[in-house]
This record gives structure tokens, sequence and C-alpha cells, in this order.
């Protein structure tokens, strides 16, 4: 996969905030969306845990199969680059207490 780059101008155009602000949001949607992913290929992955070594080459199969597509996903972080050009991030401050 090619590592495409990224106008940090750009960032900040458009609404309120800066593009500071936006590159932390987007680490953290992108933390977000690896943490995701990664239960949910444990959780596909749990399924083949405990069985006897009779059927072990179908086993593995199936789990390089499952591996690989999860692979095939673009990285999480150009996920939420994506996800932020297209306006699909929202986020807000903490209230802030006295």
């Amino acid at each position: 996969m090619s590592i495409k780059t990224l106008d940090v101008e750009k960032l900040g155009e458009g609404k309120e905030n800066n593009k500071y602000e936006k590159i932390v949001v987007l680490s953290k949607r992108a933390r977000q969306i690896a943490a995701q992913e990664k239960l949910e290929l444990d959780e596909k992955l749990k399924y083949f845990e405990g069985f006897e070594d009779e059927d072990e080459f179908t086993f593995n199969e199936e789990q390089e199969r499952i591996s690989k597509s999860f692979e095939v996903l673009p990285h999480a972080t150009q996920r939420a680059v994506d996800e932020l050009l297209e306006e699909k991030i929202t986020f807000k401050y903490p209230p802030r207490e006295l």
C-alpha cells in the first residue's frame, strides 16, 4: 500500500478549530479504530481456541483467511484522516470547572 501525503494546512481550514487540535483528534480516532479492529479480530479468532489438533490444517487456513481480511483494510490512521476530511468526526471540549 502506498503512503499518501497529507497537507496539514488543509486541516486548519473550515470551521472553528485549528489544525493542531484536529491532529490530536485524528490520533485519538485512529487509536479507537485500531482498538475496535483488534477486538473484532480477537473475537473472530477466539472461536478456534480449544479445538483438538485433529483438523488443525483446516483451522489454520480459516484463521489465515480471517487475518488476511483484516490486513487488506486501510490503516486506522488513513481511515481517521478520511473521516475527518469527510466531516464524519465531531468533537467537543469537556466542560471546564471553575
